[in-house]
């Protein structure tokens, strides 16, 4: 059995060899707290290849990943449409689950994956992990410390003209599972539930600007593929506390933003891009008065998530980019679409209790799992 608290740096698989695979295990081979097995895919031959890049000791099948005894924690950066189906495997095989974002593709499968781990005493955590970095924590404590007085409203903008013209294999981003909502709406919204709480309410219109798009680079540039998803989602959330935020998710602006402003009673907040892990925070109160917090220079990166979750699983406390997160935030995503193909407001009635920030002293890159 591989799902144990034991001891020293936690042993790891990742199931996945594709385009993020790369940044994953840049960032997980260099955390002391982490040690990093075996790489698996469908494509062996990349598999390998990835394992041989980053140090990894094994690359070949995902059937090797799954069956090594040794490694106690799945990596699962397969596709969305994989998800739940990859985790449900790691769990069979006694592994605690990273997911990559969106944790699933549904309510059903997504609360059935949840409660597999939980009978099994395993732990399924997810996607994104931005939120765990120095710029929405440092944020979050300064919202929970009275910097703008009650939070109010929030205001959360992600527009571009899609990623076509820089992805070399660009059509799942543009089909079920993904679009501006389910592909970058997570970062977002999952930072507006740590400054904000559980979402209850949504509504929402959404539309699509063309049906075909062109990939823009790389060997298949110029073949067009089919959109399947809304490519502008725009929706005002409602929260427990009271508060609201509206949003706009786009794939169809030529003019790029990436913003998240939290107002108060006091004063507003301007908050790092979610979608990155450290950035200037700005606070301006109603006096008139502003207040820069420079840049964090950021150890976070990419996989933060997965050595929380591990140190979590060593310390037997909750981990903070839990599934039951990503089960709320999928929650929100499909009441979205469901709010903008009814035309009416959808409750969101998925449980959260948001967890304490990190400590303002927590290093991802210090050793605390010493064998």
């Amino acid at each position: 059995m591989t799902g144990g608290n034991g001891s020293g740096p936690v042993r790891v698989g990742v199931i996945g060899a594709g385009v993020i695979s790369t940044e994953y295990l840049r960032n997980l081979t260099a955390l002391p707290d982490l040690d990093v097995r075996a790489v698996g895919d469908l494509d062996e031959e990349r598999a390998r290849a990835q394992a041989a890049a980053f140090g990894v000791p094994h690359g070949g099948p995902v059937a090797d990943v799954l069956g090594d005894d040794k490694i106690e924690l799945v990596v699962n950066l397969t596709v969305p449409r994989a998800h739940v189906d990859v985790a449900l495997q790691a769990l069979s095989a006694g592994k605690h689950v990273w997911n990559e974002k969106p944790i699933g593709l549904d309510r059903e499968s997504t609360a059935a994956l949840l409660d597999t781990a939980e009978a099994s005493g395993l732990r399924v955590a997810t996607a994104p992990d931005t939120f765990l970095g120095p710029g929405i924590q440092t944020a979050r404590r300064l919202v929970e410390s009275g910097a703008i007085g009650t939070p109010l409203t929030a205001l959360a903008l992600l527009q571009s003209p899609g990623p076509e013209s820089w992805h070399p294999n660009p059509d799942f981003l543009f089909q079920d599972g993904a679009g501006p909502l389910f592909d970058l709406g997570p970062y977002y919204l999952t930072a507006l539930v740590q400054l904000l709480g559980p979402v209850t309410q949504v509504s929402a219109v959404s539309s699509k600007a063309r049906a075909v798009r062109t990939v823009g680079s790389g060997p298949r540039a110029g073949q067009q593929f089919d959109v399947t998803v809304p490519t502008h989602v725009a929706a005002i959330y409602r929260f427990a506390g009271g508060a609201s935020a509206q949003t706009v998710f786009s794939f169809d602006s030529a003019v790029k933003r990436k913003m998240i402003e939290v107002a108060g009673s006091d004063g507003t907040i301007v908050v790092p891009d979610p979608n990155t892990f450290t950035g200037e925070i700005v606070v301006h109160r109603m006096d008139g008065e502003t207040v820069t917090v420079p840049a964090v220079p950021a150890p976070a990166t990419r996989g933060t998530g997965v050595l929380e979750l591990a140190r979590a699983v060593r310390a037997g406390r909750p981990e903070r980019a839990s599934g039951v997160l990503g089960a709320h935030v999928l929650d929100v995503m499909i009441s979205t679409v469901e709010a903008a193909e009814q035309g009416t407001p959808v409750d969101v009635t998925s449980p959260l209790e948001v967890t304490a920030a990190l400590p303002e002293d927590w290093d991802p890159t210090a050793l605390t799992l010493a064998r």
